[in-house]
């Protein structure tokens, strides 16, 4: 069941959404993403940035301070492929790093309409060439983002499958953009659920991102790729969301690929509901998730036995994940159900004007 949090989050977003045109100036909403990711989205304790050009690519290090992990984690920020940077991210990205006690890599990858395909993969893949060229093994590299930046994610395991470079030891997928089509059945079915997303941004984006390539691209628009020789996928997104079956068609063909697949569907959520974790519990919950998913992924077989010793018995994430390449589909895909508010309300007063900052960029 979804928490109350979520639920008022919800209901809040889709009201004042669905007045906003599509239409807005891009360096408005670039601006009004940066400045209200950096006010709303605080760093996780401990943690710093630091700046760092990555091959041409400015970018930063995001790690515990005064330490520096041998676990790297290449995060490809969301934004539709033109609004999205460091300022709008570094908060968030700080969570899923220490979740994972990663050392993070945030790029921040040229945009459209001024830089369009292909021009945001060849800044992610030259970003994942200087995490290796920095010493980073494979196995201990996982590749990831939310929404378009898992698209790209997944145009860059094309890229590198098919250069023959070495691939990382797993890839995390929150609610990625992966048919630019926009032909999913989702796409209407929970357009009138969806708090977040309308189904006539979609080709205005797409248009935006492509230039003059085919929509059905296989880097533009992932799902249609060849998907063999990936490496694990950890793959989570909203019930409520437009851009569901994304998702849930990527895992089945991912699976059919011989892909080790987990995919989690989280009841009563949005797209990218990671980001709101400082207002919802769900977040947190899968914040944690994807850390103990990446720990399995590029853990030594030391660091697996230690934590094999110290975990309870019933806390293993590969007893309660849905593993598509081990399960029919038809029971693979069933929604996972996520932990309701322990409090039973609302932790505290929510912020409307936050609440208004969050939604009018949307």
């Amino acid at each position: 069941m979804t928490s109350v949090r979520g639920q008022v989050f919800k209901l809040y977003f889709r009201l004042r959404n669905s007045r906003l045109p599509l239409d807005r100036p891009i360096p408005d909403q670039r601006e009004t993403l940066d400045r209200r990711g950096a006010r709303l989205l605080p760093m996780a304790g401990g943690m710093v940035a630091a700046k760092v050009n990555a091959y041409g690519v400015q970018s930063e290090w995001i790690d515990e301070q005064n330490t520096r992990s041998d676990r790297a984690f290449l995060y490809l920020h969301g934004g539709g492929h033109f609004i999205g940077s460091c300022e709008s991210h570094r908060g968030f990205a700080s969570q899923i790093a220490r979740a994972s006690r990663s050392r993070l890599l945030l790029p921040e990858y040229r945009l459209a309409p001024e830089s369009p395909f292909p021009a945001g993969l060849m800044d992610a893949r030259a970003t994942y060439r200087f995490l290796l060229a920095q010493g980073y093994p494979p196995e201990r590299i996982i590749v990831g983002g939310e929404s378009s930046g898992g698209g790209l994610t997944l145009a860059l395991l094309q890229t590198l499958r098919d250069e023959g470079m070495p691939m990382p030891a797993g890839a995390v997928l929150l609610s990625a953009w992966t048919d630019l089509l926009g032909t999913g059945e989702s796409v209407s079915s929970r357009a009138k659920q969806d708090p977040w997303l309308r189904p006539a941004g979609i080709k205005i984006v797409a248009d935006r991102y492509r230039g003059g390539t085919p929509t059905s691209h296989p880097l533009v628009s992932p799902l249609y790729g060849d998907l063999r020789g990936f490496p694990p996928l950890l793959i989570h997104v909203g019930d409520d969301e437009i851009l569901l079956d994304d998702s849930t068609r990527l895992a089945s063909k991912a699976a059919a690929a011989g892909v080790e697949t987990t995919l989690k569907i989280w009841p009563g959520l949005w797209h990218a509901f990671h980001a709101f974790y400082p207002w919802v519990p769900e977040a947190r919950q899968a914040h944690r998730e994807i850390g103990e998913w990446v720990k399995l992924k590029t853990d030594t077989t030391a660091e697996k036995a230690q934590r094999r010793e110290k975990a309870p018995k019933d806390d293993s994430i590969s007893r309660s994940a849905h593993r598509l390449g081990r399960a029919s589909l038809g029971g693979a895909i069933e929604p996972a159900m996520a932990p309701a508010d322990a409090s039973g309300g609302l932790a505290g007063q929510t912020n409307q004007a936050q609440l208004g900052e969050l939604a009018a960029n949307r």
